[in-house]
C-alpha cells in the first residue's frame, strides 16, 4: 500500500472544506438577531406581520409580538408552513408567554384605501410600543422568531374570525376557504351574491355586484401556503 508523499518541511498545506448546501426546508426562524439587539441594549423587540391580503372577503389582520427571551416557544415558523393544529398550539404558547397586540383593517377600509394602504394602516396600529423604530425584513417570518410568532397570531386570529363569519353566513364556506379565491367561493358568490364582508374593490366581487371591472381593481389571489386549511 502506497502513501501519499509527505509535504516538504515548511510547505503550507491547503485543506479544502466542502460545505453541503442547505435545502429550503431546513431553514427555520431563530432568535439570534433579537438576542444580538438585546446585547446592544435594544428593548422591547417586536416582530410584526399580517394575514389576509389576498382574499375576496374578510379583514386583513396585523399582529405584533414581543417574545420573552427566556420563554421562546419551540417550533416557531412561517405560519403558511404550519398546519392548523400546530398553529393553534403555538398561538396558545405565544399568548401565554409573550406580549401580543392585534389590529384589524375591515373590508370597508380596504375598499376605501386599497389593500396595500389598509395593510400598512393595520401594521402601524399593532405596535406594542408606539415610539419604536421600524426595520423591514424580507421574508422575516422565515428568519426571525418574533416575526414568525406574529405571523402565527395574525393567521390564527383571522382564521377564527372567518370561521365565525361562516356560521353567520351559511352557504359561503368561509369556515373552509377563509375568503380566498377558490371555486367554492366563486360558486357561492354567483348563487348568493356578495355580503358586507366582501371586498368590492376586488374584481370578482365587483363583478358580482354588477360593477364595471377596471384594470386597477385587485384580482384576489391565494397566498402561498394558505390552502389547504
Amino acid at each position: 500500500m502506497t502513501r501519499p508523499p509527505s509535504p516538504r518541511p515548511g510547505a503550507s498545506r491547503t485543506v479544502r472544506v466542502v460545505r453541503l448546501p442547505l435545502g429550503d426546508d431546513d431553514i427555520r426562524p431563530t432568535f439570534r438577531r433579537e438576542r444580538a439587539a438585546l446585547k446592544r441594549g435594544v428593548w422591547p423587540i417586536a416582530g410584526c406581520d399580517e394575514a389576509g391580503r389576498g382574499p375576496l372577503a374578510g379583514p386583513v389582520v396585523a399582529a405584533a409580538v414581543v417574545l420573552d427571551p427566556q420563554r421562546v416557544p419551540r417550533g416557531l415558523d412561517d405560519s403558511k408552513k404550519l398546519d392548523p393544529q400546530t398553529r393553534e398550539k403555538l398561538h396558545a404558547k405565544i399568548c401565554a408567554s409573550a406580549q401580543v397586540a392585534v389590529a384589524i383593517a375591515p373590508p370597508w377600509r380596504i375598499d376605501r384605501d386599497n389593500i396595500l394602504r389598509a395593510s400598512l394602516w393595520a401594521l402601524a396600529r399593532d405596535r406594542i410600543d408606539a415610539g419604536c423604530d421600524c426595520q423591514a425584513v424580507i421574508s422575516g417570518d422565515a428568519i426571525l422568531s418574533s416575526i414568525a410568532a406574529a405571523s402565527i397570531v395574525a393567521k390564527v386570529t383571522r382564521d377564527r374570525l372567518m370561521t365565525r363569519l361562516g356560521l353567520l353566513y351559511p352557504g359561503y364556506g368561509f369556515e373552509h376557504h377563509k375568503g380566498y379565491s377558490v371555486p367554492e367561493h366563486f360558486e357561492a358568490l354567483a348563487r348568493l351574491g356578495p355580503t358586507i364582508h366582501h371586498r368590492r374593490s376586488f374584481a370578482p366581487v365587483a363583478a358580482a355586484y354588477g360593477d364595471v371591472v377596471t384594470a386597477d381593481l385587485a384580482t384576489g389571489e391565494i397566498e402561498e401556503g394558505a390552502l389547504p386549511l
